[in-house]
This record gives C-alpha cells, sequence and structure tokens, in this order.
C-alpha cells in the first residue's frame, strides 16, 4: 500500500531511495553538468515529477535542460550568514566570480584564460573596483576560474586554471557555456540596488514570510536547528509540526531521520544511506584530520570544564584564553610518538584554533559571544562511549561484565 507521505509528495513507492539519494546531492550540489554528473542528472529526470513536488514544499525552483540540472535554492536566513560565509570564498574571490561571468558574457564560445581575465578587468574597472596586481589577486583570480568551471558556466576545454597563477599567458583554453551564465544567481531582489543598501538588499532577499517554509528550509540547509534562534511562531511549528504532516513527510523524502530534543530539532542522515562522508556536504564533521579530531578533544574538554548560562539550556562555555591554553597543552603531548600531530601544527596552536573556529562555526556548532566560546548541546551525540567495566566475578557463572543501568539522555 502506497505510504500517506509518498502519495502526498508524488513519488513513487519503488523510487523513494533513487528520490531521496538525488535529493540529498542537489542540497550540496545545486548544478549537475552534463559529462560529468549523468548518471544523477537521469535518476533526476526519471523521478522529475515527484522531486519538484518535495522541492516545491521549501520554494525551490529546479531547472532541467538538456545539458544541466540547476537548483535555484533560497539563502540563509541573516542570522547563519556569518556562519556560512566561514565556509565561502574570501571576497575578493567572489568579486572576481560576477566580474568574470559578467565579461564572459560578451565573449565568444572558446577564449584563453588570459582573454577572460583581461575582459574580467576591465569590467572591474567599469565598476570602479580598483586593481593591485598582486600575488593575491592573482590567486583570487585563479579560484574564480574554478568556482565558475565547478558549476560548468565554464570548461577547461585545454591546459590547466592554476597555470594562470604564474602566467598571464598561459596556454589555457576554456568553453563559455552562455546559456548557463543565465543560472548563475539564484536570487535577486529587483526592487534595491546592492551597492547602494546591501542590508536591505539581503533582506529582501532572504524574506521568507511563511513560517512552514523557513523552518523545512532550515532543517534540510543547517546542522541543527536551537530553539534558542526560533521566534513564538517558528517555535510552534516545531513543536506540533515537525513530527506530524509538514516535517515528517519532507525528512522520509530527502531520506532522513528526524532527532527533536529540547534544545532543538535536526534532519539526520542514517549512517547506511551514505558511503562516503563527502556525501555529506562540503564540511562532514566528525570527519578524519587533524582539525576535525582537534574539535572533538577541545570539545570533550569543554564539556567537562566549561561553564553553563550561554546561550541556552544545554551550552557549554570556556574563554578563548582558556581554550588555547588547553591545545596548547595538547600539542605538546601530541608531538611525540607515532601518530602524532604534523609538527608544524603542533608550534602553531593559535593557527590550529583558528582553523577549530571556523570549522564549528561553519558547521552551526560553535558561537562565540564577548571572547567566550560556547558549544550547541549537538556536540554531545558524538562523545565517545563508556569504557567497558571491569569484568566482576560470579559464583555460579564465573567471569561476567556488570551491565551498565539505562537511562539518560541518549547518545
Amino acid at each position: 500500500m502506497t505510504k500517506p507521505h509518498t502519495a502526498r509528495l508524488a513519488i513513487a513507492p519503488d523510487a523513494e531511495t533513487e528520490v531521496a539519494t538525488a535529493l540529498r546531492l542537489l542540497a550540496r550540489q545545486p548544478w549537475l553538468i552534463a559529462g560529468r554528473d549523468d548518471a544523477a542528472i537521469s535518476a533526476v529526470r526519471r523521478n522529475l515529477i515527484g522531486m519538484r513536488s518535495v522541492l516545491n514544499r521549501l520554494g525551490w525552483r529546479l531547472i532541467v535542460q538538456r545539458d544541466v540540472v540547476r537548483l535555484e535554492k533560497s539563502p540563509p536566513t541573516r542570522a547563519r550568514l556569518a556562519d556560512w560565509a566561514v565556509q565561502a570564498p574570501n571576497p575578493l574571490t567572489c568579486s572576481w566570480v560576477f566580474l568574470l561571468a559578467a565579461a564572459a558574457e560578451s565573449l565568444p564560445h572558446q577564449v584563453t584564460i588570459g582573454q577572460l581575465v583581461e575582459a574580467g578587468k576591465a569590467a572591474a574597472a567599469e565598476a570602479s573596483i580598483p586593481l593591485t596586481a598582486s600575488r593575491a589577486e592573482r590567486r583570487a583570480i585563479t579560484r574564480a576560474v574554478h568556482e565558475l568551471a565547478d558549476r560548468g558556466v565554464i570548461e577547461e576545454t585545454d591546459g590547466q586554471i592554476d597555470s594562470y597563477l604564474n602566467d598571464d599567458n598561459a596556454p589555457v583554453l576554456l568553453t563559455i557555456f552562455h546559456t548557463r551564465l543565465l543560472h548563475l544567481i539564484a536570487n535577486f531582489d529587483p526592487t534595491t540596488d546592492p551597492s547602494l543598501d546591501p542590508g536591505r538588499w539581503l533582506d529582501n532577499v532572504a524574506r521568507e514570510p511563511d513560517v512552514g517554509r523557513r523552518m523545512r528550509r532550515r532543517l534540510v540547509d543547517d546542522t541543527c536547528v536551537h530553539t534558542i534562534d526560533l521566534d513564538e511562531a517558528e517555535s510552534d511549528w516545531l513543536s506540533r509540526r515537525l513530527r506530524s504532516d509538514d516535517g515528517a513527510p519532507l525528512a522520509a523524502a530527502f531520506g532522513l531521520a528526524i532527532e527533536r530534543r529540547a534544545e532543538g530539532a535536526a534532519f539526520v542522515v542514517p549512517d547506511d544511506a551514505f558511503r562516503w562522508p563527502s556525501e555529506l556536504g562540503q564540511v562532514p564533521f566528525p570527519a578524519a584530520g587533524i582539525i576535525p579530531h582537534v574539535a572533538m578533544l577541545l570539545a570533550d574538554h569543554i564539556a567537562i570544564k566549561g561553564q553553563t548560562g550561554g546561550p541556552g539550556p544545554g551550552w557549554r562555555g570556556m574563554p578563548r584564553v582558556a581554550v588555547l591554553a588547553e591545545l596548547t597543552r595538547l600539542a605538546e603531548q601530541q608531538t611525540t610518538g607515532k601518530g602524532g600531530w604534523p609538527a608544524e601544527r603542533a608550534a602553531d596552536p593559535a593557527g590550529l584554533l583558528t582553523d577549530v573556529q571556523q570549522l564549528l562555526t561553519g558547521v552551526g556548532l560553535l558561537r562565540i559571544v564577548d571572547c567566550c566560546w560556547w558549544l550547541s548541546p549537538v556536540m554531545g551525540r558524538w562523545e565517545p562511549p563508556p569504557t567497558a567495566p571491569a569484568p566482576t566475578p560470579d559464583r555460579e557463572f564465573g567471569t561476567k561484565y556488570r551491565p551498565e543501568p539505562c537511562g539518560g539522555e541518549p547518545r
């Protein structure tokens, strides 16, 4: 029998897994390009009606053309802009993305990278943006070309984009897809000039009067929705609609599980729904690597030694200077023995701390208030399991392990 949520969202029962996989892919990679993502494009085409019925619940537009699939998502809320910006390219790179895109509109189908950059510099002069000819600017230009290539707006036909770092006339041939340029900007407010009033322009672009749609977007896009960030109407939706006729069908369509606690709620990817951490997004956490490892060590320390009374119930805090002192102590321990941290990273605890701060802020698990680190209660779900109790003698059955008592919050 057809499940209620599949009928309402027009998803065929035998296509639920394929639709969920495609939806999660589009949520983290809104551009699918022919020749690179052919299997995913085919899955979208097979399930187009069902996928659009899901995305319409979020107010997101799905564009399907011959050689490209583009999901036009809404921007993050103003409250989370700073968190999202941590993982975004730097402002100079972002400026060059749009300068090069504006220049590409009037260029032929195939150009060299030098021709594209020169046209971008002309666009910069027209917009009164100063050029510095610095190494940082050259890196920003190169990164901007990569950003456009990742979206399929341009293609590296011959040569390597990175060769421009050392050569203005690098032998790199690019192909420009002019029709894809039309989909580069997903959100725009024609009533406000962003150069004159950027704050108002951002407010207008991000404005969403429908409470349910706001909450659905945040649950899909954010690591966790914290109750301390919600207004009265949003809190009411979370209490009444999350597990019922609104949130539950959406989570099921994406193949996600709902976690609800007093501190907030989250859509969680089940362990059997992904194979590689990269399938979870640009910044999977926890993950392998020194920065996620340091983040978990510091989180454990703050959970034990930290203070309460922060942004909300369950948050644990510690002054940044105390966090740095603990990291310095850990670095001294981790430089010796097999499997220790790289010497150059251990020698720079302040740099390590900055990287950890960017990671945790980017995934919405850290807030800094008056130079104090406050960790979200969500960090508690990754606490290591308790050490197995020591064996105790038993007269009848010999040595056995004494079971731990049940109770307490699930981890």
